[in-house]
């Protein structure tokens, strides 16, 4: 179910730091208590293959998050324990070690199941033996949220296991929101930062693409 420009859900998860600290951490209230805008990344597993790439590639975009006035926050369904693990093992083995943002051990999948994200293709309910199976690994696709200094989520979006993200992408998406939230124009098709916007009525639109669509 999408929750785009509605507020975020407001629970608590466990999560861990590079120092090793467990520690409660709500991204509803990151957004509003800091007045930032939060940039919330999911994936499937620690000790994975294509997850270390994204971790990395966010780690390397921290500063120009923070530029944007934005935090950046990771998520799993695995333990606390696991993401140390990940976090104290190199890069050329695979690992994180190095990635300075907290990451979500949401291993009850309590913020997962509220935000619908996991792989769960099939349950079934055995009356004889009051076995419940699951189909699927019930861990999270890579879902991704930005979510704005009031709580509330501007984007959402969801690959699937295998398909990896282009971090520009979310600076362009909190430039984009951004530039709205001061200018009051609204973004055009391939909006960039520096590039025109427009006003959001009929003749803002049809300026537009007089003067920038061939």
């Amino acid at each position: 179910m999408a929750i785009v420009g509605k507020q975020f859900p407001d629970l608590n998860v466990d999560a861990m730091n590079e120092m090793g600290d467990t520690f409660k951490l709500n991204v509803l209230e990151e957004a509003k208590n800091n007045k930032k805008k939060v940039l919330l990344f999911w994936y499937p597993k620690d000790f994975t293959f294509v997850c270390p790439t994204e971790l990395h590639a966010f780690e390397a975009a921290k500063e120009e998050f923070a530029k944007r006035n934005t935090i950046v926050i990771g998520a799993s369904c695995d333990t606390p324990e696991v993401h140390f693990a990940w976090l104290n093992t190199p890069k050329d083995n695979g690992g994180i070690e190095g990635v300075t943002y907290p990451i979500l051990a949401d291993s009850n999948r309590n913020l997962a199941s509220t935000l619908g994200i996991l792989d769960i293709t099939n349950e079934k309910y055995n009356e004889e033996t009051g076995v419940v199976t699951v189909e699927g690994d019930n861990v999270t696709y890579r879902a991704t949220y930005v979510i704005d200094e009031d709580g509330i989520v501007q984007h959402e979006g969801v690959n699937n296991m295998p398909i990896g993200r282009n971090v520009n992408e979310f600076l362009r998406i909190i430039d984009a929101l951004t530039h709205v939230q001061e200018k009051g124009e609204v973004c055009p098709a391939n909006w960039e930062e520096g590039k025109d916007a427009m006003s959001a009525n009929r003749l803002g639109t049809a300026e537009y693409l007089a003067n920038h669509v061939n």
